[in-house]
């Protein structure tokens, strides 16, 4: 069972930056690959970034290219989420996911852990 505790949400005005993190239990933190949702009220979940296990490779929904970077550190156990240059559509409720397979994910039902979820606002 793998615990993920996300923090570091907030409000902030466009165009400003927040790094979001993502910490997990599981000392074998660095076979699971990782990922970051996000969901906007009324709207479903939706992928926004995700990066590999054991390898730094990285993948991004088109809205998060160029502006938001995942990262790990896998001796802390805890996965990032920068996010500069952030917009009002960016405001959302945005969880981390792990999963054991080799390439992540852009599909939330192929996560099998998932944290509790941090509000990120963005104000115009």
């Amino acid at each position: 069972q793998v615990q993920l505790v996300e923090s570091g949400g907030g409000l902030v005005q466009t165009g400003g930056s927040l790094r979001l993190s993502c910490a997990a239990s599981e000392r074998t933190f660095s076979t699971y690959s990782m990922g970051w949702f996000r969901q906007a009220p009324g709207k479903e979940r939706e992928f926004v970034a995700g990066i590999r296990r054991l390898l730094d490779i990285t993948i991004y929904a088109d809205s998060a290219k160029g502006r938001f970077t995942i990262s790990r550190d896998n001796a802390k156990n805890t996965v990032y989420l920068q996010m500069n240059s952030l917009r009002p559509e960016d405001t959302a409720v945005y969880y981390c996911a792990a999963d054991s397979r080799t390439i992540p994910s852009r599909t939330d039902s192929e996560y099998r852990y998932w944290g509790q979820g941090t509000q990120v606002t963005v104000s115009s």
